[in-house]
């Protein structure tokens, strides 16, 4: 067991040492894959048990959304939170294992098995936070939670070098600086780390409504700054195929 721990932190150490700083987070996109029956124990589960315990390590803002239209085929529920450094991601299951409150609380959901089970596979994502938003933030809306529109969007790149050229682009190009100054409210900037569509970087932006989001990205279009940056030839083609997911906060989410 402790051969993993120290494959995992080594394998999501070795980009953090190559950015040369040292106070960026690392973030974890849990996605749950389940069936239509599965989803009120999975949401118990989540509440109840799952981000209590968080909150007990001192991961004290999580968040939990489900995509605005939902794949009824495979319906997920996306499961975010921010880590200070690698070792407290690897950490994090034995210190739910000596939680007596989490295991009394999941006991139920932990125990399904084959008809039973409480999903149908877990998807986990790890990121680096980029260096011109290296902590997460979060949001300042002022719509009720069901009305949010959040935003991830993950961007995949040819290469590891066309990856690199994209981040550079939201840094030290000023991307990220656009979005703020829209007021984009941006929750994360990650560069992937470890996922199952690398070599690829994810960021979230959120809104009170999808009024408000529309017109955000379209006055993002319309940029004067935006226009001179995306049409820069040092930064062109660095994304190959982008995924749009529109989500909303569960009412237990804490963002």
């Amino acid at each position: 067991m402790k051969t993993l721990l120290s494959l995992l932190t080594l394998c999501i150490t070795l980009p953090f040492l190559a950015t040369g700083k040292g106070n960026q987070q690392y973030y974890q996109l849990k996605v749950y894959h389940i069936s239509a029956g599965q989803e009120a124990a999975l949401d118990s589960y989540l509440e109840q048990a799952y981000l209590p315990a968080l909150h007990r390590a001192g991961i004290s803002q999580v968040g939990v959304f489900k995509p605005v239209t939902q794949d009824t085929a495979d319906l997920r529920v996306y499961v975010f939170a921010a880590f200070k450094s690698p070792e407290q991601i690897s950490q994090l299951p034995a210190r739910l294992d000596k939680d007596a409150a989490y295991t009394n609380a999941a006991a139920t959901f932990m125990s399904g098995y084959n008809n039973n089970a409480p999903y149908n596979r877990i998807e986990s994502i790890l990121l680096l936070a980029f260096a011109d938003m290296p902590k997460m933030a979060l949001p300042a809306l002022n719509s009720p939670k069901a009305e949010r529109v959040y935003e991830l969007r993950s961007y995949e790149s040819a290469t590891e070098a066309y990856h690199s050229n994209k981040v550079k682009m939201f840094n030290a190009g000023g991307e990220i600086e656009i979005f703020r100054r829209l007021g984009f409210n941006a929750v994360f900037y990650g560069s992937v780390v470890a996922g199952s569509h690398t070599p690829n970087l994810m960021y979230m932006t959120t809104f009170n409504n999808k009024a408000d989001r529309d017109a955000h990205w379209k006055s993002f279009g319309a940029d004067p700054a935006w226009k001179k940056l995306s049409a820069l030839p040092e930064y062109a083609h660095n994304v190959s195929h982008q995924d749009i997911i529109f989500v909303r906060p569960t009412a237990y989410s804490d963002f």
